[in-house]
């Protein structure tokens, strides 16, 4: 397949995902950014669309494809690798949720989910829809959007599209078990065993942020003691996903409600690691 334009560097963001999973606010997101953006582009036109687009002065770009490209999806990947082959920046969003989630959004509204025909249910069309992005998802950068509120979407999608390409990003991810385990996590540490600041009165309505929580759980020997095990683990294996060419390890750092334990320590992780890589925090159960 053959691309032709001009050299101009481009920006390239290509969204895809599940059907009901956000791709429409993280599309939004990127057209108020000032982004030139194509939504349910078919994958077999994205390489004359590009060149269209750069000889006609567009640089920042931003495009869904999605399964209802069928079989032309598999045009997609030489076209990504081409494009990056000539120095453009092309980063893949791959918008997740979990079944049931999906299935919920899609009876609040009362929508027709895009590969509903030939007779099959809404479940079975989100079945056909995960066999049909499984190869482009493992190329992009996974996001599960079970839990999220719109908000927090937008907050994501303005990080992502402000990250270096080069090297491998960790991202430490704080979350509570009581709204499960977010599905974008690679790796997954349970802290609830330690001390809750929950039970403190004077603690319960602060975060893991807070100078007294910080100090409640600094002032903790295993606490301390965990933190320094994840912490030589993620570093004594970030080397091997980066010889994997991992561009992001998104850490989950789990406790009960996803307010202190958690939080605290995505935190101290993030400060440990901020000048060895490209580091990224997030709170799940904390307000954006």
């Amino acid at each position: 397949m053959s691309i032709r334009y001009a050299r101009p560097r481009m920006q390239l963001v290509v969204i895809t995902g599940l059907s009901g999973s956000g791709k429409s606010v993280a599309l939004a997101v990127l057209e108020d950014a000032g982004f030139y953006v194509v939504d349910n582009l078919p994958a077999t036109l994205l390489a004359a669309n590009l060149a269209f687009l750069r000889e006609s002065g567009y640089d920042r770009v931003a495009v869904t494809v999605d399964a209802r490209s069928g079989a032309a999806l598999a045009e997609l990947p030489p076209v990504l690798d081409a494009l990056r082959s000539r120095g453009d920046d092309v980063r893949v969003l791959f918008l997740d949720a979990r079944n049931d989630t999906l299935v919920r959004r899609y009876s609040e509204t009362r929508r027709k989910h895009p590969l509903a025909g030939d007779g099959r249910t809404l479940e079975e069309s989100i079945l056909r829809e995960r066999e049909l992005l499984a190869d482009i998802g493992e190329r992009g950068h996974h996001v599960d959007t079970s839990d999220l509120a719109p908000n927090a979407l937008r907050a994501w999608v303005k990080e992502f599209v402000g990250i270096p390409a080069a090297g491998t990003t960790l991202l430490f991810e704080s979350f509570g078990f009581k709204q499960g385990i977010p599905l974008d996590a690679d790796l997954v540490f349970d802290v609830r065993c330690l001390p809750n600041p929950f039970y403190d009165p004077r603690l319960r309505p602060l975060t893991g942020r807070d100078p007294a929580v910080v100090g409640f759980l600094d002032a903790n020997a295993d606490a301390q003691r965990m933190l320094a095990d994840i912490g030589d683990f993620i570093e004594r294996w970030l080397p091997c996903f980066r010889r994997d060419h991992r561009a992001y390890v998104t850490v989950g750092l789990g406790c009960t409600g996803g307010m202190h334990r958690s939080v605290y320590f995505a935190e101290k992780l993030a400060a440990r690691f901020g000048g060895a890589a490209t580091v990224l925090v997030r709170h799940r159960q904390l307000a954006p």
